[in-house]
């Protein structure tokens, strides 16, 4: 059988009843499904774990909302009743989709959260063959993308752990070790230095680097070698961190490398620096790619300048062409353009930027020059 982790720390009660109301607010007139991860753990503190067995929050347009879940399971959620969610529990026999049905009152719409499995989401649709259903995306995103100042917090604190790894990096990083072990020193230090794992660990030598999501693999790292470090994870109040430093393993035996990496740099204090209120998300993604363009690298720019970040790695906003919402106060993402050159090498530097009432503060605070080791 399988068995939950350690309970997260729960934000204040009183932040956490406000997101359901806003959440509500935000539905107008839609009733809410909210099977557990990200989402969840937004609205009452808790993530809970997706099993075959169903288990979702359920915010009526009307009524109380409630925490339809296995009774087995129920243990594992705390402070509900505080929060004013009903707990409802149904043991293995009993069909779950027609106590959710229930309780939403035959709505005329359905959210279901985005990742819900699709076991879940066909038998809520069986249970309310008469309600449209729809993702939940849209709805909660709104909420989630305005970060408060405790969520501020947490990625400062995030980001000064990954900073300090960042820092080590160069005890591991040599030539005659592979990616793989280099990777597996990080990851412990991630732990460490404050995060509860390690969610991803990148390091990619030489041609290797050329590939944005390459992870680690036992090529063999040489002396002179480019080496894309992109590394991150959560801390215990569930917000992420995620930071890329680009090393050199000695001199680059490219000569190239130096004058790119400047344009990189260029770039992405471009970017940094256009963060404010009121610009858009195509714009800071267009600061940076005007500047590696200029200087003729564009082709070799091949993903959008950044993603948002929080209690997922990646959600709202994203950094990218097209994106035309206008940044606010409290939203946060990543700001990483990257060069890569097939077969030759790549880099990328990445920072973790809040918008600020003026402007924007980084959470990443390690220096962006090319560190050699």
């Amino acid at each position: 059988m399988a068995r939950r982790s350690a309970l997260p720390p729960i934000p204040d009660f009183a932040v956490l009843r406000s997101r359901l109301d806003r959440a509500r607010e935000a539905a107008a007139g839609t009733g809410l499904v909210i099977a557990p991860g990200s989402d969840l753990r937004y609205l009452i503190g808790q993530p809970g774990g997706s099993f075959e067995r169903l288990t979702a929050l359920l915010i009526p347009a009307d009524g109380t909302p409630a925490l339809v879940v296995p009774k087995l399971e129920a243990p594992g959620f705390v402070g509900l009743e505080d929060l004013g969610v009903d707990v409802i529990t149904w043991v293995d026999g009993v069909d779950p989709y027609n106590l959710a049905a229930e309780r939403m009152s035959a709505p005329e719409r359905v959210a279901v959260s985005d990742f819900t499995p699709a076991l879940h989401v066909l038998a809520i649709r069986d249970a309310l063959p008469k309600a449209e259903q729809v993702l939940a995306g849209p709805i909660v995103r709104e909420l989630r993308m305005r970060k408060d100042a405790a969520e501020i917090e947490a990625l400062r604190k995030a980001g000064a752990a990954i900073d300090r790894v960042h820092a080590q990096v160069g005890e591991w990083l040599r030539a005659g070790r592979t990616e793989a072990e280099v990777g597996a020193d990080i990851a412990a230090a991630i732990v460490e230095e404050g995060h509860t794992e390690a969610d991803f660990v990148i390091v990619a030598s030489g041609p290797n680097g050329a590939s944005p999501h390459h992870a680690l693999s036992e090529r063999v790292i040489e002396a002179g070698d480019v080496v894309v470090v992109d590394i991150g994870g959560p801390v215990a109040e569930g917000y992420n961190s995620d930071s890329t430093r680009t090393y050199a393993v000695g001199t680059p035996r490219d000569a190239d490398v130096a004058a790119t990496y400047a344009v990189l740099q260029e770039a992405q204090q471009a970017a940094v620096d256009a963060v404010r209120p009121g610009a858009t998300a195509e714009s800071i993604d267009a600061a940076a790619r005007d500047v590696i363009a200029a200087a003729g690298f564009g082709e070799y720019f091949i993903h959008r300048t950044g993603h948002g970040i929080g209690l997922d790695v990646h959600e709202e906003p994203y950094i990218v062409a097209g994106n035309d919402l206008p940044l606010e106060a409290g939203m946060a993402f990543s700001v990483e353009p990257g060069i890569y050159q097939p077969g030759r090498w790549g880099a990328r530097i990445e920072d973790i930027v809040v918008v600020t009432a003026d402007g924007g503060e980084s959470m990443n605070n390690q220096p962006h020059d090319l560190v050699v080791v």
